[in-house]
């Protein structure tokens, strides 16, 4: 055996996940994601999506899409710096833009190269990086892969935050990125307060909002839109692969700064273009966020019941406001456990285990779509309870 396949084959955790018969992942779905889904030719309640519109196999947004392959084909076969560059990327550059508010938008392959691309690439050597710790792997990918200096404050602690700002040098450029729904935890960046320290130590902005477009916001347009703080976020970052139920992602900002990206920014020049399916079926999405505003209503009433609900049973959720609920277990063993026996009962959720969160921090975590209906939560709360109840975690 080679070096390298020698010291790879020491890592053997999925291998006694799966003879302990609790391996968690790769879950084949052989169904439309709907709230409910066949695997292993059983039905299951799906609250592990992150479609929080519930859009994912809305008839419009296939049409949309199988529209396009008709008339552009399954690909773009380059870069949208070279021949990968369609009519109608540009459409919907031009529509985002709009809908976010900003002068400009750039639109990248994955939601995760926009935060590779970009925060790799905006500061300079002096400049700094100001970083949430629980950002999302992209951010923290980004700023590991820049030349900056990087500073990073406690989770949502404004205090903290300031204390890395008094340590930057006033003349070189910060710039703060957060999540704007943290993925984990579902809390919520206190936006108007990073802009109040932005501007008292002349930072710059840029919030993930992947998480909180189709949630939060007129029309979904998302957590700055809902604090009206969008003029002042410089950067506003948005995935195609959640609520606009496609495959892609977007940076919405000025042109200062999507004339340096375009030119700069490796994940976007080094990368194919969206196919032309993923952007017709980002387009309807918008237009049907719009103008069904009663989806948004719907997913907020599912969410206060089922947080209402977690809540009044003992569960421990932490500070989430969101459709995500995290369900906390604290033990890596019994995470992988319970979310076994919880398919078994029919209900699909995501553990969330070491290394990704500390191991005394494990969770299983709950997500609402707008398309799930009450009853639907309603047997999920019963059967979490349930299998809680039997590994321990609730008396």
């Amino acid at each position: 055996m080679k070096l390298l396949q020698a010291k790879l084959s020491k890592y053997t955790a999925p291998q006694e996940a799966k003879a302990a018969g609790i391996y968690p992942y790769f879950r084949a779905i052989s169904s439309e994601q709907d709230p409910e889904v066949i695997i292993d030719g059983k039905k299951v309640l799906m609250f592990g999506s992150n479609c929080y519109t519930g859009l994912v196999n809305d008839p419009r947004i296939k049409e949309a899409a199988i529209e396009a392959i008709r008339k552009y084909g399954t690909g773009c076969a380059g870069s949208p710096f070279l021949n990968g560059t369609l009519d109608l990327h540009k459409q919907l550059e031009a529509r985002i833009a709009e809908y976010i508010g900003k002068e400009d938008v750039m639109i990248y392959s994955t939601g995760f190269g926009v935060n590779l691309g970009v925060v790799s690439c905006l500061t300079g050597r002096e400049d700094y990086i100001l970083w949430d710790e629980q950002d999302h792997a992209s951010i923290i990918e980004g700023r590991r892969l820049s030349f900056s200096q990087s500073l990073k404050y406690k989770h949502n602690d404004m205090e903290s935050l300031e204390k890395q700002l008094q340590r930057c040098e006033p003349d070189k450029v910060k710039l703060i990125v957060t999540d704007g729904v943290f993925s984990m935890e579902g809390d919520v960046a206190n936006v108007p307060e990073i802009v109040r320290l932005a501007k008292k130590y002349n930072a710059s902005v840029m919030v993930d909002e992947a998480h909180s477009i189709g949630v939060f916001g007129t029309g979904g347009r998302g957590i700055c839109n809902h604090y009206g703080c969008t003029d002042d976020v410089d950067l506003v970052m948005g995935t195609f692969s959640k609520s606009f139920s496609s495959l892609g992602g977007f940076i919405a900002t000025d042109k200062e700064i999507t004339n340096f990206l375009r030119h700069h920014s490796r994940s976007y020049i080094f990368t194919a273009s969206i196919t032309p399916a993923s952007t017709a079926a980002a387009l309807k999405a918008i237009d049907i966020m719009i103008e069904e505003p009663e989806r948004q209503e719907n997913l907020w009433k599912l969410t206060n019941y089922a947080l209402e609900g977690f809540r009044s049973m003992g569960f421990e959720i932490g500070n989430t406001s969101t459709p995500i609920i995290p369900l906390y277990i604290r033990d890596n063993f019994k995470t992988f456990a319970i979310t076994s026996d919880l398919l078994k009962e029919g209900i699909f959720v995501n553990p969330v285990v070491s290394p990704a969160v500390a191991p005394q921090d494990t969770l299983i975590r709950f997500s609402l779509m707008a398309t799930h209906t009450m009853d639907q939560v309603t047997t999920a709360l019963e059967k979490i309870q349930k299998v809680f109840k039997a590994h321990g975690i609730l008396a």
